[in-house]
């Protein structure tokens, strides 16, 4: 699996029909526009879980959680943080 960070209007080419662009976010959400053959399907988690019936297969199916992307200590401050923190010493 890779893990990557992308910028407003990157995508990414898989094979050399399939293309994922990232159109940015706001909140919680995250618009992609996903250019790719009509013989190719592509569907939402949501509706995939939603058609499964059999609670063991649901179960078995792949969970992705969001994760914070830098712990705290490296989380750039505001300067006017970090003022505060000097004149305190």
């Amino acid at each position: 699996m890779l893990r990557m960070t992308v910028a407003a209007e990157e995508y990414l080419l898989i094979g050399d029909d399939i293309k994922v662009v990232f159109l940015g976010s706001t909140g919680n959400h995250l618009r992609v526009l996903i250019d790719a053959p009509k013989e190719i399907s592509v569907v939402r988690s949501k509706v995939i879980e939603k058609s499964i019936e059999d609670k063991a297969i649901l179960e078995k199916m792949p969970k992705y959680y969001r994760q914070v992307e830098h712990p705290e200590k490296f989380v750039k401050k505001p300067r006017k943080a970090i003022k505060k923190e000097n004149t305190q010493k």
